[in-house]
């Protein structure tokens, strides 16, 4: 039995290397996607065109508008000569946002009485307005409390110092590359799993497979572990690739993350074999995929907080692996997690695999009977 098993498995492999497409496929693009990925799935905010409009020609609002050129957030500025000018230049999408200085900023900073000024700020890029408007808080935070030093005017004695742990140079790519390796893992271990049994139908082998020695669990089981072997390869070269081509520390132990890579491809590859057994081509197999992919990531908690998600829909990120795999990996890179807390996120994706494989173990073996 384990034999012929392996037989399979070692069939199933060389199917996915000796065809060009495939071998392309699952080793090309998700080290493309890493690159693409981890630079432009950014939300870091850099570069941003803004515009001022400065209406007085005191010493406090050129010193004001000096900063905006010494700060390494703002590097497009664009002087606004008329209030007129706003509208266009954010409905034109010329900018994200509008700093407007008054004519009377600078006497009555010089005169000791309160002034402001008006961010005009694009509600169509509502992340990106919000970020920039923080950036320009800082600014004027920072401008304020030297000008109370210059003034000589008492202020609170207290100062904030931030600190950032396990990512102290806020880089946005050391949080991106930990969750690419659980995306990408997922995306190849589900399409080498989804195309198997369809690939079979559409060159009409599948047959010939069923006319074989082979019992339906021996079947099932060298149709699942080739994508279990490739994805949980494909994790480990991506994750290479992240430490010694990109720098993302690894602070963590290898071997936790390797059995909880393991424990994840698998309760995916159930999900991918589900797909595979009601595709009848390889484009309902992709397709599939891609119907899986889409609110797999979208409720992970990689592109949003789950914490921010509707409270009705919170439950239903239990029933998905990426969410502690992604746990498991930031955790590993970044904090050196220990292995209790590991632990904590790998039962229940184990449990999540044991419902997925015997649910699409016995609508397989219903398939073939």
């Amino acid at each position: 039995m384990i034999q012929r098993i392996l037989a399979l498995i070692w069939k199933e492999i060389l199917a996915v290397l000796r065809d060009q497409k495939s071998r392309m496929s699952i080793i090309m693009p998700p080290i493309i996607q890493l690159c693409i990925f981890t630079f432009a799935a950014t939300l870091d905010v850099k570069n941003v065109p803004v515009g001022i409009l400065n209406r007085d020609n005191g010493e406090q609002a050129f010193e004001l508008v000096q900063r905006f050129h010494g700060s390494r957030f703002f590097e497009k500025i664009v002087y606004l000569q008329a209030v007129e000018e706003i509208q266009p230049f954010i409905d034109e999408q010329k900018g994200v946002m509008v700093v407007s200085i008054d004519e009377e900023f600078s006497r009555k900073l010089d005169e000791k009485t309160p002034t402001s000024i008006q961010l005009i700020l694009d509600g169509r890029k509502s992340n990106t307005a919000q970020i920039v408007a923080g950036y320009t808080s800082q600014i004027v935070e920072q401008f304020n409390r030297d000008l109370a030093v210059k003034a000589d005017i008492k202020q609170q004695n207290t100062e904030l110092v931030p600190r950032y742990w396990f990512n102290p140079n806020l880089l946005y790519y050391w949080y991106n590359i930990p969750s690419l390796v659980a995306t990408l893992s997922m995306l190849i271990c589900l399409v080498v799993t989804t195309q198997s049994v369809a690939r079979e139908r559409e060159l009409g082998t599948f047959d010939q497979l069923l006319v074989s020695p082979l019992v339906p669990v021996e079947i099932l089981i060298g149709k699942i572990v080739p994508g279990i072997l490739i994805g949980a390869c494909e994790g480990v070269l991506l994750m290479s690739i992240g430490v010694f081509i990109f720098g993302v520390p690894f602070v963590g132990s290898f071997f936790p993350f390797l059995i909880s890579l393991i424990v994840y491809v698998t309760a995916i590859s159930g999900v991918g074999l589900f797909i595979s057994s009601l595709s009848m081509t390889q484009q309902q197999a992709m397709l599939g995929t891609f119907i899986f992919m889409t609110p797999s990531v979208l409720l992970s908690g990689f592109a949003t907080p789950i914490e921010n998600m509707p409270t009705w829909l919170q439950p239903a990120t239990f029933l998905i692996p990426m969410r502690y795999m992604l746990v498991i990996s930031k955790g590993l890179f970044l904090k050196a997690m220990p292995a209790w807390i590991v632990w904590q996120n790998v039962w229940p994706m184990a449990m999540i695999g044991i419902f997925n494989l015997l649910g699409a173990g016995m609508f397989f073996r219903r398939r073939l009977e």
